[in-house]
């Protein structure tokens, strides 16, 4: 179902959009102002995965005494729905099996009504959409969202439903500079609205240790297309004459795993590339390696990168999307151009000849992390959006849709 059809479904339905000014002050009697501002982050679902990381870390280090924090997932729940309860918050899937697009919106806009919601934050473009027009039917006066990858996503409708989101949005954030000056480009009327927050990790998960001294790398990533894995095989199949002693630690699932195996049998360097699947102790992983290195074709700002560098590893990566805000050329790592097989196969020799060099490195690495990419600094930036854009002193209404 295409944007268009769904917005007009639902301006023909018994579902009757209101002025969010004129439903949140119809009102009998006294009122007290609200204590706190009740938030609802909507995503596509709540399954492993680096925004769904994130997401639980908002409800870990949210500042609870001003922001009361809920979370919409459009289809399935997973562990990270786990661990958000844990934490304290309310979680619910707007799915349930399978609805129709329209009944999602339905229930979405309902769940923002029953819990009063303030200001809707919506995670990527599918749940933007769908978060921002649900919003809009409840009457929530302020809807924010947060893309996570390189612009709006892929193809025409990523882009329809991401601009008519957007009338109905006070602020686009990009995880990256790169990411929001991709968003300007593809949706000019609301550049305007549109910034850049990083994104951040928990540093107390991971405890600094510096590299190890042994010529191994690690990469750490779904096994999927846009990461370019055949292109770092090919780079190490290059670099093994050069660098005998070389090692390259995979970690990691996903759909190219047995095609990635194949390939490394063909192209004989089986002996040298270790693939150790989905895995829980990743920070104790990346504290046995020399450095990290990262193939990808396309990021917003990798959270993976951060980890590496919060444990102190020098960094090889491509000059992709949110790369080089995170990498600092010849202080903290190495960038190199995508998709090129011998500068990425070169990259591993000289990091390799100049193990001297990575101590400083990864401790001007964990350095950087701690001044930009600290996930506190990252909730602290959205919590003080969040007050500029709400309304002071909001009466609050209940009632169900009509």
């Amino acid at each position: 179902m295409t944007a268009e059809v769904l917005t007009t479904k639902i301006g023909n339905s018994a579902v009757a959009a209101t002025d969010p000014a004129d439903q949140r002050t119809r009102e009998s009697g006294k009122i007290d102002a609200p204590k706190t501002i009740n938030v609802c982050h909507v995503s596509m679902c709540l399954l492993t995965g680096g925004l769904e990381r994130l997401l639980v870390d908002f409800s870990r280090f949210h500042d609870a005494s001003q922001f009361e924090l809920h979370f919409a997932a459009l289809s399935e729940l997973g562990e990270p729905a786990d661990d958000i309860r844990t934490a304290g918050c309310l979680v619910d899937s707007m799915g349930h099996g399978r609805v129709s697009k329209l009944q999602l919106v339905r229930n979405l806009s309902q769940y923002f009504q029953e819990h009063q919601i303030d200001l809707v934050h919506t995670h990527n473009t599918y749940a933007h959409f769908y978060g921002a027009v649900a919003a809009q039917l409840a009457g929530v006066p302020v809807v924010v969202n947060s893309q996570h990858g390189r612009g709006c996503g892929r193809g025409w409708k990523a882009r329809i439903q991401f601009r008519i989101a957007n009338r109905m949005t006070q602020r686009i954030v990009g995880v990256s500079h790169d990411a929001a000056e991709l968003c300007r480009g593809e949706d000019r009327k609301s550049a305007g609205k549109i910034m850049a927050i990083h994104n951040g990790i928990d540093l107390d998960r991971f405890e600094f240790h510096g590299p190890a001294p042994d010529p191994i790398a690690i990469s750490v990533a779904r096994l999927s297309p846009e990461k370019d894995f055949p292109t770092l095989l090919k780079a190490v199949s290059l670099a093994v004459p050069e660098v005998p002693e070389f090692r390259l630690q995979i970690v990691g699932g996903g759909q190219e795993l047995s095609r990635l195996e194949l390939m490394a049998l063909e192209l004989e360097i089986q002996e040298h590339i270790e693939f150790l699947g989905e895995r829980n102790d990743v920070s104790g992983l990346l504290a046995r390696a020399g450095f990290f290195v990262s193939s990808s074709l396309t990021e917003g700002i990798s959270l993976t990168l951060l980890e590496a560098m919060a444990v102190g590893l020098p960094i090889l990566a491509t000059a992709v999307g949110g790369n080089p805000e995170i990498v600092v050329e010849g202080q903290t790592g190495r960038l190199v151009p995508s998709g090129d097989p011998r500068a990425l196969a070169d990259g591993i020799v000289r990091m390799c000849r100049d193990a001297d060099t990575w101590p400083v490195m990864g401790q001007l690495g964990r350095q950087r992390v701690e001044q930009h990419f600290d996930i506190r600094k990252m909730v602290a930036e959205y919590e003080a959006l969040y007050r500029e854009l709400s309304i002071p002193h909001r009466p609050r209404v209940g009632g169900n849709m009509t």
